[in-house]
This record gives structure tokens, C-alpha cells and sequence, in this order.
């Protein structure tokens, strides 16, 4: 009989050890989740400082095509002026476009970026969820354990009076 209890208590025990276990990796889990929605949201501050400047540049880029465009439409007075504005503009043209290219990928991945962050904060959230049931039901098998030793000292006392 006592050899029952004792195998029962072990039994226990390699639960409450196996629960605690589990918690921590949990735990760590949820550190890690935590730790890369961090650089997540470290890469969205980045990237949307990049749009910003990138903003900036594209709105340079078209006051000076504006300028260019302006410019040969008036400078009409020699062909050599006229050739070098067109070839200005046609820079600034692509330069445009290339800020432009580059804006849509930016937004692009900012967009997958939130679209990542929002998919870790599901998976942080779970994990906290799991961590929960976890501690509960450690509190739980705790709680069996310690009812177990009192009602085995009560068995002992009462082995010992006999």
C-alpha cells in the first residue's frame, strides 16, 4: 500500500515537473514571440521613415521636373539649351519613376510587415493562452499533490499509533 502511494507521489511529482516544464518552455516561447514583434515593429518604424524620405524625394523630384518642364517649354531660344533640359528632365523622369518603383515596394512591404506583425501577435497571444492553461492546471496538480502528502502523513500517524 505505501509502495502505491509512493509511486503515486512520484507519479505526481514527474507531472508537476513535466507542467513546470512545459510552462517555462511556454514562457520562453512567448519571450521570443515578444522579442521579434519588437524588431517587427522596429522594421515598420524604419521603413516608414524610409517612405518619408522617400516622399520628400519624390516631391523634390517632381518641383524639379515642374522646373525642367518649365524650363523647356521657355527655353526654346537655342537647340543646344532645349537638348540638355530634355535630357534633365528625362532623368528626372526616370529618377520619378525609379522613387516611385521603389515607394510601391516600400509600401508593399510594410504592408506584409503589418500583415507579419499582426500573425506574431496571434501566435503571442496563444502562447500566453497555453502559458494560462498551463499554470492552471499546475496550480491544480499542486494542489493534488499537496493533499496527497497530508493525507499520506495522516496514514502514517495513524500506522505509527497502531
Amino acid at each position: 500500500m505505501t509502495d502505491r502511494i509512493r509511486e503515486k507521489m512520484n507519479q505526481l511529482r514527474l507531472e508537476a515537473d513535466a507542467a513546470v516544464t512545459r510552462a517555462e518552455e511556454a514562457e520562453a516561447k512567448v519571450k521570443k514571440l515578444e522579442q521579434a514583434l519588437l524588431e517587427r515593429e522596429q522594421e515598420i518604424t524604419s521603413l516608414n521613415h524610409r517612405l518619408g524620405v522617400l516622399d520628400a524625394e519624390n516631391e523634390k523630384a517632381e518641383a524639379e521636373l515642374q522646373k525642367y518642364k518649365g524650363f523647356s517649354l521657355e527655353g526654346e531660344q537655342s537647340k543646344t539649351t532645349s537638348e540638355n533640359l530634355n535630357r534633365k528632365v528625362q532623368l528626372l523622369e526616370e529618377e520619378l519613376d525609379a522613387a516611385e518603383k521603389n515607394l510601391k515596394e516600400t509600401v508593399e512591404k510594410l504592408r506584409q510587415v503589418d500583415v507579419k506583425a499582426e500573425h506574431f501577435e496571434r501566435q503571442v497571444q496563444r502562447a500566453e493562452q497555453e502559458r494560462d492553461a498551463w499554470e492552471k492546471k499546475f496550480e491544480e496538480l499542486e494542489a493534488k499533490y499537496r493533499k496527497s502528502q497530508l493525507e499520506l502523513e495522516e496514514l502514517e500517524k495513524s500506522m505509527q499509533d497502531l
